[in-house]
Formats: structure tokens, C-alpha cells, sequence
């Protein structure tokens, strides 16, 4: 059939072009076109809307991004009048205002000594850039040259889904297909003590996690290009919290050994674990910041890279030298991404959002407490706004559910009905409120949560 003019397609249509047409991201599609996901299209505070006018409140922050919420005035501003400006230009051979402003934003927000900003459009590109310049430097630093050739990476990790960032990633539902493409790593085991091997304790196990990092990096030293790490908390692997002192630890490990420390904070970043950057909980400098997501409030899709003036004099050169990062992307400092950035930071410090990252979260942590004793949950994985509940067919053996039953699917769909939406990592079910969203809002959140997980998990064998 002929497209209607646009804001005049039926939702049945729309739904059915959907299906017919959009391949959605780590959805199984078979199992997608039955659901009637909602088709959102308008957002409103910290609701989005559907085509058929049911309200949902945003319990994922648009998959971790919103900071301040939707259709937020200073934000909408910002991008019209930069609209009426210049939507975008390259940075390949020009520059731009909005870019160079939110450089030197970044550059006064971000921990010390990281003095220079690389900007792409992605959490995976941010990352990428990260392992191409420190990949780069060796090869060309002032005191010689080494060929180093491999990456330390922590175990569970997830930084992107391009084959660089997969190479470093390490769960295996979303990477083993792939392996054959991948550039080899060392690993070190996530500290982590959910689950731990059988010859250990839980405390003895943390203590091997700390001790193997150093053991690896002492053997390696030579052949580490960096150490990748999610600070503090690993998203993507179900909300695993790092024990304090793991962060600085690999820091000192890596100032000792003279290996830069890539700290992926594109998840973590601008308010989610309390702090606008999570190195900031222990005193740590990376020597490259990745960002994305919530840089822009969830608006646009801008990333950065951020690095040291030691990173960045090893590709200074005549252009002859051939000592260039030939790296870039076309919408690279996009000019809107970039006005909507600068708008979202100044909204950090105008309504005192990480201020209500502090009472939000204590709230969290009382409403959530009733799943202490639940039979079906086997673990509340928390820090700041990064919630990850995990559900478990027996809570003393910690023994899952069938993978088949989609328990933290189910979840969600009852979520849905009770007009919230989440979105589960198997059978984590996820809560990530935007760091600005009221007490009130958190606490609806909360009691939402708690009853789905009730409904899904009731009667289950």
C-alpha cells in the first residue's frame, strides 16, 4: 500500500510494517511478532507514549541514556536554536563551536590530566577509538617504539557490539558466534562473588581476583597494549558491583607498569553510580575516558574519547611522518549533539541532579528491601541508579531458571501491563531510572517491579 502522510498510519499498519521491515536489536524476532510491543511515539517528562496513547514510565532510561527525562525545555531549546544554525559539519579539515565548547566542558568535568577529546557517535565507537590510540602509541611514543599486541580484559565484560569491542567483551551469549573474527586477549576474572568456584570462599575468591590481575599484568607487562575496564559496575554482564579498591588497584597496577588504563564509562557515566564519572568514587585518573550514552541526555548519539597530553604528543609529527590517527566518522561533533550535550551538562548543575541521584537512591534501596527474602530472587545488585535483581528457580543453590521460561522476559511484560517499562538481561531484571527522576517516580518504579516479579515468578515450577 501508499504511505499515508505522515501522523496518519493507523497503529495497526505501523505495527505491521514493523514486522515486515525492522530487524530490532538483540530481539528474537520470531518471538517479537506476537508481542505488540508498544510503538512509542512521544515522550513526556519521564513517560513515553504510545501510538495508541498509553502511558509508560521509562524505567530504563531508553536503554540507560535519559538523563533529565523526555521533551526536557532546555534541551529541546538548545538543539532549535543550534537547528537554525547548522544541523552539521565535518571536523575532517574544519571546526566547530559546539564542539570545541563541549570539548572544554568535558575536559573541566572529567578526572585530571585528561586533556584531550576524541569525538565519535557511540558507546562502541568510543571504546574502539580508545583501543586503536593506545594500540598507536606504542608503536610511535617518544622513548621508543614496542610492539605490543595484546589487551587485558576483565571477565563479563561487555563494551560494544564492533568486532574491536567485541574482541574485549566477554560474554559468551553475545560474542561466541564471532570468535573466529576476534583478536586474542587475556583476561582476568570479574571480582565478583555471586557465584564462586568450589574451591573458595567468597572472600578468598575476591582476594584471587585481586591477586590474579596483578599476577597477569606482572607476566604480560611487555605485551599489554592497556587494561579494559567498566568501573565499579558491570552493566551488561547484570549489574556486577566491583568490591571497593578493585579500581585503584588496577590503576596503581597499571602506573607501575606503565600500561594505560582504558576506562570504559559509557554505561557508568554522568550520574548513574552516584558520581557525575564512576573513577571519581576512587580517585582515578584513566588514562582514556570513553563516554556516550547520557553525554548528550539521551537525546543524540555523540560519544567521546577522552586522553592525556602523554597519549596525544606520540601522534605529533610532521604530516610526512605518517604519525596521524586515521580514524574518524561523518557525524563526528555533530553541531546538535553537541548543543544538546552542553545543555544536559548545564542541567546537572541547574536542578542538583546528582543531589537527587543521593535521596533516589536511598529510597531504592528501602522499597527493595522486601527482596531480601524472596524465594525467587537470588541476588539485589545495586550502586547508585544501576539496579540488577537477579531471579533464580532456588534462592539457597542459586539454581536458574530454565532458560527457556524467559523469567526476566516475563518480567517485563508484566511490567508493561502496569504501564512500566524494563528490560531484562536474561533473568536480571534491570532498573535504571533517569538520574533525574523524582522520588516519587522511583518509588512507583519500585513497587512496579516488585509486584511483575511476583506475577512472573508465582506458580512457576
Amino acid at each position: 500500500m501508499t504511505a499515508p502522510e505522515f501522523g496518519q498510519v493507523p497503529t495497526d499498519v505501523l505495527r505491521q510494517w514493523d514486522n515486515d521491515h525492522v530487524w530490532h536489536p538483540f530481539t528474537p524476532m520470531l518471538g517479537w511478532i506476537d508481542e505488540r510491543a508498544p510503538i512509542i511515539v512521544r515522550g513526556e517528562r519521564f513517560d513515553l507514549i504510545d501510538a495508541d496513547g498509553r502511558r509508560y514510565l521509562d524505567g530504563i532510561s531508553s536503554l540507560w541514556c535519559n538523563v533529565h527525562g523526555h521533551a526536557v525545555p532546555a534541551i529541546d531549546s538548545a538543539v532549535s536554536e543550534q537547528l537554525l544554525k547548522v544541523s552539521h559539519s565535518t571536523l575532517l579539515g574544519l571546526a566547530s563551536e559546539p564542539s570545541i565548547r563541549l570539548a572544554r566542558a568535558l575536559v573541566e568535568r572529567a578526572p585530571e590530566g585528561l586533556t584531550k577529546v576524541f569525538f565519535s557517535d557511540s558507546g562502541a565507537t568510543a571504546v574502539e577509538v580508545a583501543l586503536k590510540m593506545a594500540y598507536q602509541y606504542h608503536r610511535q611514543k617518544p622513548e621508543g617504539p614496542e610492539d605490543r599486541d595484546t589487551f587485558l580484559c576483565v571477565g563479563n565484560a561487555y563494551h560494544g557490539d564492533t568486532l574491536g569491542t567485541v574482541s574485549v567483551g566477554g560474554i559468551d551469549l553475545f560474542h561466541r558466534c564471532y570468535k573466529h573474527l576476534l583478536f586474542a586477549t587475556l583476561t582476568t576474572p570479574s571480582p565478583v562473588a555471586t557465584r564462586v568456584p568450589t574451591d573458595h570462599t567468597r572472600e578468598s575468591w575476591l582476594a584471587f581476583c585481586f591477586e590474579e590481575v596483578g599476577r597477569l599484568i606482572r607476566a604480560h607487562q611487555s605485551r599489554i597494549v592497556g587494561v579494559v575496564m567498566e568501573p565499579i559496575v558491570q552493566g551488561a554482564a547484570g549489574i556486577l558491583v566491583h568490591p571497593p579498591g578493585f579500581l585503584r588497584h588496577v590503576r596503581q597496577l597499571c602506573t607501575e607498569y606503565d600500561i594505560p588504563l582504558i576506562a570504559d564509562e559509557v554505561a557508568v557515566g554522568f550520574g548513574r553510580t552516584g558520581t557525575l564519572f564512576a573513577c571519581e568514587q576512587e580517585s582515578v585518573s584513566p588514562d582514556f575516558l570513553c563516554l556516550a550514552k547520557g553525554i548528550s541526555g539521551g537525546y543524540l548519539p555523540v560519544a567521546a574519547t577522552l586522553t592525556t597530553n602523554r597519549i596525544y604528543s606520540a601522534f605529533l609529527g610532521d604530516p610526512s611522518e605518517g604519525r596521524t590517527f586515521f580514524h574518524g566518522h561523518t557525524y563526528t561533533g555533530n553541531a546538535l549533539g553537541c548543543a544538546a550535550a552542553m545543555a544536559s551538562l548545564q542541567l546537572f548543575e541547574d536542578n542538583r541532579v546528582l543531589e537527587n541521584i543521593q535521596v533516589t537512591s536511598m529510597r531504592i534501596d528501602e522499597r527493595l528491601a522486601v527482596l531480601r527474602d524472596h524465594p525467587h530472587v537470588g541476588e539485589v545488585r545495586k550502586k547508585g541508579l544501576m539496579i540488577g535483581i537477579e531471579l533464580v528457580r532456588d534462592r539457597d543453590g542459586l539454581i536458574p531458571y530454565d532458560a527457556k521460561l524467559r523469567l526476566g522476559h516475563q518480567v517485563t511484560l508484566a511490567a508493561r501491563k502496569r504501564g512500566v517499562i524494563l528490560r531484562p538481561l536474561g533473568d536480571v531484571v534491570v532498573l535504571m531510572p533517569a538520574p533525574a527522576m523524582p522520588v516519587d517516580l522511583v518509588d512507583r518504579l519500585c513497587g512496579v517491579a516488585i509486584e511483575s516479579i511476583g506475577e512472573a515468578t508465582m506458580d512457576v515450577p
